[in-house]
């Protein structure tokens, strides 16, 4: 019975420092849609414009060696390191990535949060093709190709998709732990994973700098509007909370 009393209190207060760290994280989520929804507005619109473009080229040409545009700057194994990094922003390695995660998801009871990871994904990608095909902006043409490309420029959709995908699944990990270090770990890790693709993009010669950069604004705006959106599922028992499976 004395334990038993020790715990309560202690498990109010959880619950009460949980609940305050949930509403500071929705104020933040809805910062991050609105100054996401903005950049991406405020790049869209210089782009549209042509006023971008002596910055974009300028980023390009001196990722380049000069006088050689088909030679990036640095020692080679920076080339291949990146070839490979970009290639986790594609289609075949996220549709792998969020498949088994779904699956993994879906076999520990949390349904919930599956369709969630999968429609945070897939509607992203759904958005990212229509901008793609509303603003057709062609890839560079000012410095040789590095890496396979076909679609139109604006936005980047690695640099999308990976901000969708991997901040997604970051929040995802990290609602799991309750220790704000290894949430802090999981996040940064996401990020600089994020970050890595869009930048290999640009070197690699496939994407204007803009295009990174207002993937990643975007990006980050739709996967915080559905963490907000499982927060708000959450609170009124859609989904299940972290740490619980539907059984």
């Amino acid at each position: 019975m004395p334990n038993q009393m020790l715990r309560r209190p202690n498990e109010i207060l959880r619950k009460l420092r949980q609940a305050a760290f949930n509403e500071i994280g929705a104020t933040i989520a809805l910062g991050v849609i609105a100054v996401g929804a903005l950049v991406f507005m405020l790049i869209a619109d210089e782009a549209v414009e042509g006023d971008t473009h002596q910055f974009d080229q300028s980023i390009l040409l001196a990722l380049r060696e000069p006088g050689d545009t088909a030679n990036p700057v640095g020692p080679e194994w920076v080339e291949l390191a990146l070839a490979d990094i970009t290639a986790l922003g594609g289609y075949a390695v996220l549709t792998l990535l969020v498949g088994g995660v779904a699956i993994y998801l879906v076999a520990a009871g949390k349904r919930g949060s599956a369709l969630l990871v999968v429609g945070a994904v897939v509607s992203g990608t759904v958005l990212s093709n229509l901008l793609k095909m509303g603003f057709d902006r062609p890839r560079p043409d000012l410095v040789a190709h590095l890496a396979h490309a076909q679609s139109s420029s604006f936005p980047s959709g690695h640099a999308m998709l990976s901000a969708v995908t991997y901040v997604t699944l970051g929040v995802l990990l990290a609602r799991v732990h309750g220790k704000r270090r290894t949430k802090m770990l999981v996040m940064t890790f996401a990020i600089i994973l994020t970050l890595l693709i869009g930048v290999s993009r640009v070197y690699l010669g496939v994407h204007w700098p803009t295009d990174v950069l207002a993937g990643w604004a975007l990006g980050a705006a739709w996967a915080a509007l559905w963490w907000l959106l499982a927060w708000w599922l959450q609170r009124r028992g859609k989904i299940e909370p972290p740490g619980e499976s539907a059984a």
